[in-house]
């Protein structure tokens, strides 16, 4: 039987890693790495460089994730990627006696991430070391509260932002997988934003204040972002303003 660790690693930042996901990491007779392709190695080199902090030696194989179907409809796209990729991990693991594979999952497994749902189709163990999500790096770096004081945050993304607008009897949003800048598509009129891409990196880029005002900023900082870096992964929290 094959254990995978999952590991939530934080945002970027290498000590987003916690003492917990390091003992993991030392104890597990392989490493996986996934690879994005090319214009995203800085999520590879990332990984490698937390390896090399907290498990300079051991066994370390990288994985080329296949990609998404764009032209099916998008769960079943989903469906048959997260069937592709499970395919590559199994592939990619020679452990014929069995043993730990560790995996670093970007923030946390449990919030956005499909790392759980591809290891569901293996015939592996699961199991799961919790990391900080872009929401706390994000509230962390603005020095916020992610609630009002007694108050609802709802949790969505970008797509179902655009598709469906503002959550109904909602004061608080946080969004995430927006690909688009989905913020500009909401009556901006009482809305607060606070984005921020790259949390916990270098790299990391931030802007606050009322919607109307900062929906451009963030829009062209996004888009010099994503151009230099060849990727980029953001996330913001909105909320009506009185």
């Amino acid at each position: 039987m094959i254990e995978l660790v999952l590991i939530g690693a934080g945002t970027g930042h290498p000590d987003h890693l916690t003492l917990q996901g390091v003992r993991a990491l030392q104890e597990a007779d392989l490493v996986l790495i996934p690879r994005k392709g090319a214009g995203k190695e800085d999520l590879a080199h990332l990984r490698h460089a937390m390896l090399a902090r907290h498990r300079p030696d051991g066994a370390v194989v990288e994985v080329d994730l296949p990609r998404r179907d764009p032209s099916l409809p998008y769960l079943d796209g989903v469906e048959a990627w997260h069937d592709a990729i499970a395919a590559a991990w199994a592939q990619a693991v020679d452990l014929p006696r069995g043993g730990r594979v560790a995996m670093l999952v970007w923030g946390d497994p449990s919030l956005y991430d499909s790392s759980l749902r591809i290891a569901a189709r293996l015939d592996w163990r699961p199991r799961v070391i919790p990391g900080i999500t872009a929401i706390q790096a994000l509230c962390a770096a603005h020095a916020i509260p992610l609630n009002a004081l007694g108050g609802e945050v709802r949790i969505t993304t970008g797509r179902q932002l655009r598709e469906g607008g503002w959550p109904p009897d909602c004061d608080r949003a946080v969004v995430m997988l927006d690909g688009g800048c989905a913020f500009a598509t909401l009556p901006p009129e009482g809305l607060h934003i606070w984005w921020g891409a790259y949390l916990g990196m270098p790299q990391e880029r931030l802007d606050h204040g009322p919607l109307t005002e900062a929906a451009p900023r963030i829009d062209t900082t996004r888009t010099a972002a994503r151009a230099a870096h060849g990727w980029i992964m953001d996330c913001y929290l909105l909320a009506r303003i009185a």
